[in-house]
């Protein structure tokens, strides 16, 4: 209830209309993926470079 409720902000009645599968699936969006890290440097800089902002 407190994720639903409060980090999502839905109102009582969209949280309780929600299946478990659906709140399973907006839980998933705020869990670190494991594995996952911020790109280094010199390969941001790389992305950067290669698609800059126009």
């Amino acid at each position: 209830m407190a994720f639903g409720l409060g980090r999502l902000r839905w109102p009582p009645e969209q949280f309780w209309a929600a299946t478990p599968r659906e709140i399973a699936a907006a839980l998933q969006a705020f869990q670190p993926q494991a594995g996952a890290e911020a790109p280094s440097r010199s390969a941001l800089a790389g992305l950067m470079a290669a698609h800059p902002d126009r």
